[in-house]
């Protein structure tokens, strides 16, 4: 039972987005401080990674105030 929870992400199950982009977003900030990033770069990498961490923030909160199902089934 404990590999399955293991596998399946256990208590960080459904963040893995948001550690990636915080990883990734710690990268681009040592990159910079190591000098094999300059400025723009960095910049670049924190917006984009930033956003990606917002707009799953915003998918999340919708599925959670919204109780219906988005998706319309047709009845014929």
């Amino acid at each position: 039972m404990k590999i399955q929870k293991i596998i399946h992400g256990g208590f960080l199950a459904g963040h893995r987005t948001y550690i990636l982009s915080g990883v990734g977003i710690l990268s681009a900030i040592a990159a910079y401080l190591v000098g094999d990033a300059d400025l723009f770069m960095t910049m670049q990498s924190v917006f984009t990674l930033g956003g990606i961490y917002f707009l799953r923030k915003s998918k999340d909160t919708k599925r959670r105030t919204n109780a219906k199902s988005t998706r319309k089934i047709s009845k014929r």
